[in-house]
């Protein structure tokens, strides 16, 4: 007794050496491996100051410290200021702002990444799917009503036997969710309270229908389907915290209505919308964005849209190459909406590329000016040879590339047949080139065959000097490794694509 005695006043004094903020640990390298000791499972954020997401996250993130602890769990969220400990921030391989890793077991090697959603009860689900069963076992009415009243979502599985080929086929399904809770039940009382006749499988829900229940052969597949068509609103609003909800699921066809939430016909609009989405659950995902919003300006911005020209709907895949869809009438009513989105279905809508209007100056200058509508006139003109760069007005190194580009103009603007060019990818989308890193540089040689090449050497003057000279063939070094490229990653320019754009610095 003397012994446990002494371990856990050692314990104590471990812990008191290590800071908290709002029940979250302060973690330091000088400190890190005493509390993975002290503390068997921990899920730690690596965060900047500075950074936006981080700052948004500190409110949810400290209530799901504060649950956990109050719980007496094993489990403590902390926090690790990367910008001040920078030798952590290399050897867990930090890149961008929040990193969130959990070490389990006391562990400091391969820790986990944090996946699910930024909201309070994502982080204390996902946390206890990781440290205890898939499953809860609900012995009694009050642990199933405490399940569903806890959670914004919870699946519980109802089943006489729950050895049986089809429990053990949910607890299959609960191991490959990360961020809803299980429950698992055997009980008569539990079973006659919610209403089941027989074994099966509802999905319990603070929104819409309020429940679902599963209908069909159970199976891991189908349960994962079912859950993914059910866990979510019929139309969710775009957030901060709804973000990593809606970019990281399956559903990768989404419909995006602007719309200003103080506008005096917004609840018509949403009724509207909502029920055109009665149909197509499961397979696109309905999202509203309030335009009035400063942070949801950028995502105008990438959709070409201003704020004036909001309420508007547009449609997005995020596969892995994105495409915008426009609707032909800009009236938001439920059937045009169904229309809309039953043409996306059987594939008779053209994508929809945004272009600026053509400048009046765009060949004045040695460096010429693309758009959309005038891309393929220049770049396939059969009796040029034309180099395009592809920028953001907003990327780092577009600017850097910038004058060296001006130069490269000015030096070839008497070959009559080289044109050196620039487009803005950020309001101009094109066919055929795709665009993923910024600046991106592209060769289109003379002739009728459209050959597009891309340029990987050097970014100097002399390099784009001897690439030019050689028809695209001499002057170029070798393609270089993508963790070494000089170049801004798209996804920090489209906020849309949320579940990379929340993870950069």
């Amino acid at each position: 007794m003397l012994k446990l005695l002494i371990v856990c006043a050692l314990a104590a004094m471990s812990a008191a050496d290590i800071a908290e903020e709002e029940d979250v640990l302060v973690l330091k390298k000088s400190n890190f491996e005493e509390a993975l000791k002290t503390y068997p499972n921990i899920l730690v954020e690596f965060y900047a100051p500075w950074c936006g997401h981080c700052k948004a996250l500190v409110p949810e993130y400290a209530k799901a410290a504060g649950m956990l602890k109050a719980e007496g769990t094993d489990i403590r969220l902390a926090k690790v200021d990367a910008t001040e400990e920078s030798e952590l921030a290399q050897e867990f391989g930090v890149r961008g702002y929040p990193t969130i890793k959990f070490f389990k077991g006391g562990e400091k090697e391969n820790p986990k990444e944090y996946s699910a959603g930024r909201q309070a009860d994502d982080i204390v689900n996902w946390l206890k799917k990781r440290t205890g069963p898939a499953a809860t076992t609900l012995s009694d009415v009050t642990q199933a009503e405490s399940l569903i009243a806890d959670n914004e979502v919870a699946v519980i599985g109802f089943f006489k036997d729950v050895e049986s080929e089809d429990a053990k086929a949910f607890i299959k399904t609960a191991e490959a969710v990360d961020d809803i809770p299980f429950g698992i039940t055997s009980d008569d009382a539990v079973i006659s309270k919610f209403e089941v006749a027989k074994d099966g499988v509802v999905l319990f829900k603070k929104f819409d229908e309020g429940r679902n229940t599963f209908d069909g052969e159970i199976g891991k597949e189908k349960l994962l389907a079912f859950i993914k068509a059910n866990q979510l609103p019929l139309v969710i609003e775009f957030t901060e915290q709804t973000a990593p909800k809606i970019f990281g699921g399956e559903i990768k066809s989404h419909i995006l209505m602007f719309v200003p939430k103080t506008a005096t016909d917004f609840q018509d609009k949403m009724d509207q919308f909502k029920k055109a989405a009665e149909g197509f659950k499961g397979k696109i995902l309905f999202i509203f964005i309030d335009s009035d919003v400063d942070d949801n300006q950028r995502i105008l911005e990438f959709f070409g849209l201003k704020k004036e020209e909001c309420p508007t709907i547009r449609l997005i895949t995020l596969e892995e190459e994105m495409t915008k869809y426009k609707p032909e009438s800009s009236e938001i009513t439920a059937e045009n909406i169904i229309t809309f989105c039953t043409d996306f279905t059987e594939g008779k809508l053209k994508p929809h590329l945004m272009s600026q209007d053509i400048p009046d100056d765009w060949d004045k200058n040695p460096v010429k000016v693309l758009v959309g509508k005038n891309f393929e006139e220049v770049a396939f003109d059969p009796a040029k040879n034309v180099f395009v760069e592809f920028y953001a007005p907003w990327c780092g190194h577009c600017k850097q590339l910038a004058p060296i580009w001006d130069q490269l103009g000015e030096k070839f603007k008497d070959k009559a047949n080289i044109v050196v060019a620039k487009m803005d990818s950020t309001a101009n989308e094109i066919e055929a080139v795709k665009v993923h890193s910024f600046p991106t540089l592209k060769f289109f040689p003379a002739g009728d065959d459209r050959k597009v090449i891309d340029y990987n050497g050097e970014r100097t003057l002399d390099g784009f000097t001897k690439f030019l000279e050689s028809g695209g063939k001499e002057g170029g070094a070798p393609a270089r490794d993508d963790e070494d490229e000089e170049s801004d990653n798209l996804s920090d320019a489209e906020s849309i694509k949320v579940a990379q754009f929340l993870h950069q610095p």
